[in-house]
């Protein structure tokens, strides 16, 4: 029963995923080098993808095993993107930013 509700878990994180890289199911299976319904029926929670091809899903998406996994973040490569220019900045602008972002979280609705 458990390992059915992470199959489900699984398959919609991969299409609410790739709709957000607006491809089609065919279209990133093609890109991935697999048949054309090969991510077609993971999501339709036919098939179930190997280790390999679960990392070149995640590369595909341009996000980590671990952000797939991050259910509550919606929009995972995006974060990481401001990761990596947050990473770029000295000390003082990243509490510049962080800061910023915290009045931000914080202001009134």
């Amino acid at each position: 029963m458990e390992n059915n509700r992470f199959i489900e878990n699984f398959a919609m994180r991969l299409t609410a995923l790739r709709e957000k890289k607006e491809k089609s199911a065919r279209e990133m299976s093609l890109d991935l080098g697999q048949t054309h319904s090969f991510i077609n029926a993971i999501e339709s929670q036919r098939n179930f993808p190997t280790m390999l091809n679960f990392f070149e899903i995640c590369q595909y998406l341009g996000i980590t095993p671990q952000e797939f996994f991050d259910y509550d973040n919606e929009n995972p490569q995006q974060t990481s993107e401001l990761y990596q220019e947050i990473l770029k900045l000295d000390k003082k602008s990243q509490e510049y930013f962080l800061n910023l972002i915290r009045n931000v979280n914080n202001r009134p609705k």
